[in-house]
Formats: structure tokens, C-alpha cells, sequence
């Protein structure tokens, strides 16, 4: 997107860069990621960070006037309902495919937004690594946080909105067998940082309202949950044997509240309106006229790419009985626009995240998590003998 940047990037491009990044990644964490790598940063100028943020911006500001009382009564069954107080979403996730409009510009186009945690301590951790190996990166001034927050001030930030009051023995990063999860990578990143421990679902004491976990031979209480659980995941599992679930009442903080996952989330993108988002309709009320060749069916609560349909049929749509859980989505371009030292170039899709602002009371973009593909699905998961693909991060070049 930068093409003198580019160009230098991949004519000074060694692959010992890209080696001693995993081997740091290896002596880091006691082992190598679970997903792949990419070889390369992306480079962003500001012209087009300029138009992610304003269609970030747009999002933000119309998620307050969605009725999210009205969205929850809707999409979660009663069942899966927290009784927890709700609070604000301490998490967003906005993800952005990088398309060609058509004019031989690049644009970002909304793909999806989740109010759930991802890898907010790996994302750091790899933006620090690619400039302490990279002896081919170039010179000028770059960010990859946001918010004006350097490495520091971030940590500070994110430690606040999952610590918040709590002594960190008494908080835990909950996921269900971590060490089996392809982003676990993250876990122990965050453990590094926060000196939480991180527990797996099945291993949660319930007494009464009140949960306890096993540390050091100790049962000490635990009094705030850093969620990583996914329900769908969750839901998938036969006969899984747990002391509690998403939806208990229970004597406990949330971050975040495990009904924001289903609130914010493609179940709203029908209701979001600007250039850079493409339209959504809801499977079950969608324009009868409707092309379905110029769109993609994807399920609502599904993750990492799962059950999406880049080809959907009129016979596919009948067979599903569960129309209201599925939308119909515009299907966008993805540009093939970094230049790579192999055959083909790859596309990117760009997530920002956000965390929960207390003091000003508003969601704040912190830092970016990229993923780049040669294929048509944007996804760590596939593909993977191929080079220059998978997770990334994005710096942006200031004006």
C-alpha cells in the first residue's frame, strides 16, 4: 500500500528476520505459535487509516442507538441469559477486509465486529519483535497502537480493564482447555503481563454464589473472570463436565459479560448503515429480488470462519430451518495488495481493537491485529503451507 516501503521491505527481506522472530516467539512463551506466522509486517498510510477510523467512528456511534434490551430478548435464548449486571462492553473487535473499489483504490470494508477479548498481549508482544529483528524495516515514523499510547501505556490501560480493583491472584483468565487452543499463545502473553493465572472452565470450584480455583495447593477465590470462552464452542462439547456455566448467578465480575458476545456481533451488522460497510440482511427477511451470487451466507454466532458460505444457493436457504440465526452479506473484493517475494500477493484483513475507556466513558481503539491470506477466506487456520500468509500486525506510517 505503500509501494517504496514495500519494495525496500522485500529487497532487504532475509529469512533469518523471519526465523529468529519465531525463535523468540519459541523462547518467550516454551513454545511456537499454533498459527501461523506471516512473514511480513503491513505498512498503512494515512489516507487509509484515516478512512477505517471514520468508519469505525460511524460504528461506535450507532451502536448507542441500537436497544440492545430489545437485541438480547431476540438472539439469546432465555436459557443462555446471564443474570449478571451487564455493564458496558469492556471489549470491541472491528474487523475490516482491505478491498478494491473498483477504481484502483483500496477501501476498508466491514466484515465483521465482536464485543469479545483476542489477542491483546500477543499483538504487542509481536509489534516489538518484528522491529528488534527485522534489520530491513523501514525508516520513518510508525505506530501500531492507537490512542497515543506507547508500550507501557498500553499494558497500563488493558491491566486496568481486566484487573481492575482486584489483586491479580484473585483474577483468572478463564478459557476451556487452554492448552489445547490455537491462540493459547495469548494465554501465557497474558500471564506474563498481568501475573493472572490462566484456568480451564472444568477446574472452577462453585461454592454456593462464590468460585474458588486451586493455586499453589491453595483454593483462593476468585473474584473477576477474564472470559475467553467461546459458547459455540462451549455448546459443541458432549457430556462436558463443568462446576458452572456462562449463564449462572454467580458472586462475580465479568470481563466482559458473556451476553456481549452474542449483542455486538453479526447479529447487529444489518442494522449499521455507511460507504464502507457492505449490506446484511437477515436470512429470514431478505429482498426476494435479491442476487444471492453477490453475497455471502454466514451464521451469526460462529467463529474462526466456521459455517460460512461464499457460494449460497436458493436450495442451501431453504434447507436451513433456523433462518433468523444466519445473514445474507454483500460480498466484498479483497484487494491482493502486498507486494510478497512468491507468486501471488496477498490480501488482508485488518482488525482494530478497543477496550472500555472508564474515565472518558467510551470505547478507545489501543492496537491492531492483521491476517493476511492468498485464498478466498481470511483465516489463520487455512492455507497454511502457503508463505507470506497468516497473523500479522499493521504499522501505520504517520502523515
Amino acid at each position: 500500500m505503500i509501494p517504496k516501503i514495500r519494495n525496500a521491505f522485500n529487497e532487504n527481506f532475509k529469512d533469518e528476520y523471519y526465523d529468529n522472530l519465531q525463535q523468540d516467539v519459541k523462547d518467550t512463551f516454551s513454545e511456537e505459535c499454533a498459527f501461523r506466522i506471516s512473514e511480513t509486517p503491513v505498512f498503512i498510510d494515512a489516507s487509509l487509516e484515516n478512512k477505517i477510523f471514520d468508519a469505525c467512528d460511524s460504528i461506535i456511534e450507532q451502536l448507542w442507538e441500537i436497544n440492545f434490551d430489545e437485541i438480547r430478548q431476540k438472539f439469546i435464548p432465555k436459557s443462555l441469559q446471564s443474570p449478571s449486571p451487564m455493564g458496558k462492553p469492556h471489549f470491541l473487535a472491528i474487523d475490516f477486509g482491505l478491498c478494491d473499489d473498483g477504481n484502483g483504490n483500496i477501501v476498508p470494508q466491514l466484515i465483521e465486529l465482536q464485543a469479545f477479548p483476542t489477542l491483546f498481549f500477543y499483538q504487542p508482544f509481536l509489534g516489538k519483535a518484528v522491529l528488534k529483528h527485522y534489520k530491513n524495516f523501514p525508516k520513518g515514523d510508525f505506530h501500531y497502537f492507537f490512542s497515543k499510547l506507547n508500550d507501557k501505556k498500553y499494558i497500563e490501560e488493558v491491566r486496568k480493564v481486566i484487573l481492575g480493583d482486584e489483586k491479580p491472584e484473585n483474577v483468572i483468565l478463564m478459557e476451556l482447555y487452554p492448552e489445547k487452543q490455537k491462540t493459547r499463545i495469548d494465554f501465557w502473553a497474558t500471564k506474563q503481563a498481568l501475573g493472572i493465572e490462566v484456568v480451564c472452565m472444568t477446574q472452577i470450584i462453585k461454592e454456593g454464589k462464590k468460585l474458588f480455583y486451586i493455586k499453589d495447593g491453595v483454593k483462593t477465590p476468585i473474584h473477576r473472570i477474564y472470559n475467553r470462552v467461546i459458547l459455540d464452542e462451549l455448546l459443541q462439547i458432549k457430556d462436558l463436565k463443568t462446576n458452572i456455566n456462562l449463564n449462572d448467578d454467580l458472586d462475580v465480575e465479568w470481563v466482559t459479560h458473556p451476553d456481549w458476545f452474542f449483542m455486538i456481533s453479526k447479529c447487529i451488522m444489518p442494522l449499521l448503515k455507511h460507504k464502507y460497510i457492505p449490506k446484511s440482511y437477515y436470512l429470514n427477511d431478505y429482498p426476494v429480488d435479491l442476487d444471492l451470487n453477490k453475497y455471502v451466507l454466514k451464521p451469526l454466532f460462529s467463529f474462526a470462519g466456521k459455517g460460512i458460505n461464499l457460494y449460497p444457493s436458493q436450495e442451501t436457504i431453504n434447507d436451513i430451518k433456523d433462518k433468523e440465526n444466519y445473514i445474507l452479506q454483500q460480498k466484498v473484493n479483497y484487494a491482493s495488495l502486498v507486494k510478497t517475494n512468491s507468486e501471488k500477493n496477498s490480501k488482508v484483513e485488518l482488525r482494530i481493537l478497543y477496550i472500555w475507556d472508564e474515565a472518558a466513558n467510551k470505547l478507545k481503539p489501543v492496537i491492531n491485529l492483521t491476517r493476511m491470506s492468498k485464498g478466498e477466506l481470511i483465516n489463520v487456520s487455512h492455507l497454511t503451507e502457503d508463505t507470506w500468509i497468516g497473523s500479522s500486525i499493521s504499522f501505520f506510517k504517520n502523515a
